[in-house]
């Protein structure tokens, strides 16, 4: 049976997709400059650790060397978007060692009004064959952001992704659990109700599990700790926490920046800013960083919990206005 590797073990790769979409980029040069300068700092950040393979749509090489460090690898394919913990493939292995990569039913996060998959749908596939891999297609509508494994049997999933509206609302918890199963090799399934608040504004994915909670090692979860009680993630921060220990795990939460609104002139534009969505590669940690307080803060307590890692910060802020963190825009490969 085939099993999904922990992020902490060792990787072979990193993958990720350079931003070409209108809803990405926006509609200004300026804006389009902000988007490619978040993405190309992550690549250029973990490629320090470990090889990086970018998937650039086709006409946007040039634009992307001009952002990316010359070890960042670029491979042409057609994309609609930039979110490759999501359209990418889920790489497995089995007991002998060999990987795979599953393919899940990509449909613009629960076939959102403003999404587009045509090409994103098919991101994964094409990842399998250019490193020659097999592909493990699922019928299950799933995206990497909406899972997190323990290497040990574990995933942490969300009611609002996996059962959701537009994904596979006629599913029950069973074949959920059971697809899992055979995809991942997990043997325990950790319902979350929901995700953060923002997550189901216009443009979020209705409640991914990657910005709420994930695992530091096979016991340990870190939960993002909102602590001001006028934000609506209070609450769902204590209900988070609660469960974790309910279930048994070693739970470190992780305090949420001290910015509640990223307009203050919209009392209801609440962050879901959060140091959960970091990255591991090799003998590192790729940080979310917000211009805050607490980034300080997240850095000394993930540097306590990866023990000989780096912790590298990298302004998150441009990721997230778009929907999304380092963890939704990286796709791990593990070693062979």
């Amino acid at each position: 049976m085939s099993h999904m590797p922990a992020e902490w073990e060792p990787h072979e790769r990193t993958w990720m997709a350079w931003p070409s979409a209108d809803y990405t980029l926006g509609d200004s040069e300026q804006a389009a400059r902000e988007a490619r300068t978040a993405w190309a700092a992550v690549a250029n950040a973990i490629v320090r650790f470990e090889p990086v393979s970018m998937v650039v749509n086709p006409g946007e090489e040039g634009v992307a060397h001009e952002y990316l460090d010359p070890k960042v690898e670029v491979i042409v394919a057609p994309l609609d978007d930039a979110w490759m913990r999501d359209i990418g493939p889920t790489f497995v292995r089995n007991d002998v060692g060999t990987l795979s990569a599953v393919s899940w039913v990509f449909n613009g996060w629960g076939q959102q009004s403003w999404a587009r998959w045509e090409n994103d749908a098919k991101v994964a596939t094409f990842v399998a064959e250019h490193i020659g891999v097999s592909t493990i297609d699922s019928p299950m509508v799933n995206e990497g952001g909406g899972i997190h494994v323990n290497g040990a049997g574990v995933v942490l999933v969300t009611e609002t992704v996996q059962r959701g509206e537009g994904r596979n609302p006629d599913w029950s918890r069973a074949q959920v659990e059971a697809e899992l199963k055979r995809t991942l090799g997990t043997n325990r399934t950790v319902w979350l109700e929901r995700g953060l608040t923002r997550d189901y504004d216009e443009f979020g994915t209705r409640g991914h599990v990657d910005i709420v909670a994930c695992f530091a090692n096979e016991a340990t979860v870190l939960v993002h700790d909102q602590r001001d009680p006028m934000h609506p993630d209070f609450d769902v921060s204590q209900r988070v926490l609660t469960q974790m220990r309910t279930e048994g795990f070693t739970v470190v939460p992780v305090p949420a920046p001290e910015v509640l609104l990223d307009d203050v002139s919209d009392p209801e534009s609440w962050v879901d800013y959060s140091y959960i969505n970091h990255y591991l590669c090799n003998g590192a940690v790729i940080l979310c960083a917000f211009n805050d307080p607490g980034d300080a803060r997240a850095a000394e307590i993930l540097g306590e919990v990866y023990p000989g890692r780096e912790i590298v910060l990298v302004d998150a802020r441009p990721l997230f206005a778009r929907g999304g963190g380092i963890h939704c825009i990286t796709q791990q490969q593990p070693r062979y």
